[in-house]
């Protein structure tokens, strides 16, 4: 007994001076509130802070008409973070230079003359990938070597669907939508892509 309450005193003081000490409750009840009450306040954006947020539109006036209209039709789908457009039109520059009919290689042909490597602005080389753009673009009555075309299958494949929501998840760094990048178009090889994408950090700017 004597070598037992030697070698563990915290418990003894704690046995010793229940006056003084706190029950395990109470402790538990502490740490959950002093862990939990920043956690909450960090998770709550002013008013202010959302509307900001869901009324930003960027511009990119340097850039080709293009890349406008890509940068476009990503806001009007509803993503909104200044990064994630970026990353998005970053990758996008890195596949294909924003010229819809580039077959890989850099040869500028119709859809059906592209015969071997990826085909596009986001340079489809799977079979299945290929043929989806040109079975969507047959659905709409559209060409798939033009870039309104593209862009509507763009966002009807299921590769898309998976990271989509990474995308519309704002206030993330390059580094996060970038997963979501690789996700989307499963890249063999990386490039420019975090190049480009910092780059249009700087080149767009909020409309207005």
């Amino acid at each position: 007994m004597l070598k037992f309450l030697t070698t563990t005193p915290l418990l003894v003081a704690y046995c010793f001076t229940p006056i003084f000490a706190k029950t395990l409750d109470s402790i538990l009840d502490d740490m959950v509130e002093e862990n939990t009450k920043p956690a909450i306040e960090q998770i709550q954006p002013t008013t202010e802070e959302v509307k900001k947020k869901a009324t930003t539109k960027y511009t990119c006036p340097a850039c080709t008409p293009n890349e406008k209209i890509v940068l476009e039709f990503f806001q009007d789908y509803g993503i909104t973070d200044k990064y994630a457009l970026a990353t998005l039109m970053g990758n996008i520059k890195q596949e294909s230079m924003f010229v819809p009919n580039i077959c890989e290689g850099g040869a500028r042909v119709p859809y059906h003359h592209c015969h071997s490597g990826g085909y596009g602005l986001i340079q489809w080389t799977t079979l299945g990938r290929y043929r989806g753009l040109g079975n969507h673009a047959r659905s709409i009555g559209g060409n798939p070597s033009t870039l309104q075309t593209q862009l509507s299958y763009l966002v009807t494949e299921r590769e898309w669907k998976r990271a989509e929501w990474k995308f519309k998840t704002p206030g993330k760094p390059i580094g996060f939508y970038m997963n979501g990048a690789y996700t989307w178009l499963g890249w063999g090889i990386h490039g420019a892509r975090t190049h480009y994408s910092n780059q249009y950090v700087h080149r767009l700017t909020p409309a207005g």
